[in-house]
């Protein structure tokens, strides 16, 4: 098994889920369903719950076929929490574009 942190350009890259799978621990995840509204205290009320006891958090993307707040809004108010986000996209209501401008705003 490899353990050596992930490099590029000089610089570590990975998460703390990747380090947990790496060193061969029980991974332990939490999923979140973001609210039905743009209500961050939820996202951040339901992650004090989850603080300490998970690797990393699964945030679903419109969870029930309803609409949600954004998983990539929520992904970042779980990490102004201290928390990982695992941020899933369903690309069935998604045309490419679409895709590629949430990658962007992701990433951002």
């Amino acid at each position: 098994m490899i353990t050596a942190p992930l490099t590029l350009n000089g610089h570590k890259v990975g998460s703390n889920l990747e380090r947990v799978i790496r060193s061969g621990q029980f991974v332990v995840t939490g999923e979140l369903g973001p609210p039905k509204s743009h209500d961050a205290e939820v996202i951040r009320s339901k992650a004090k719950l989850l603080k300490g006891y998970v690797d990393a958090v699964n945030l679903t993307d419109n969870q029930t076929a309803i609409v949600r707040m954004s998983s990539i809004a929520a992904g970042a108010i779980l990490v102004q929490e201290g928390l990982e986000p695992v941020i899933q996209m369903t690309c069935r209501d998604r045309n490419r574009l679409a895709i590629q401008s949430d990658l962007l705003g992701a990433a951002a």
